[in-house]
């Protein structure tokens, strides 16, 4: 699988998660200059507190438009380490 945006690919991995719809992506198989830390955070009921990266592409951003969970809950374990998307991103 792929994602991408803006006419970039940004992550690239045939090892995927699925999670509540969602393709989680291994952190290393993201292109690394695709992307900045974002001080944006969310809570998941069952996940835990989500972190957020910008997208960056050309210069052009996509605020907060991937997400991780640096220490999800147990029932979220598999998703640690991993990256998913929204806000525009293809994942296919």
């Amino acid at each position: 699988m792929q994602a991408s945006w803006n006419g970039a690919v940004i992550a690239r991995s045939e090892d995927i998660v699925k999670v509540d719809g969602n393709a989680y992506f291994p952190a290393d198989s993201l292109d690394p200059a695709c992307f900045q830390p974002s001080s944006h955070r969310s809570i998941c009921g069952w996940k835990g507190e989500a972190h957020y990266y910008d997208v960056v592409v050309e210069g052009t951003v996509n605020a907060n438009a991937a997400w991780f969970y640096p220490e999800p809950k147990q029932a979220a374990e598999q998703i640690k380490g991993r990256v998913a998307f929204w806000k525009g991103v293809k994942v296919q």
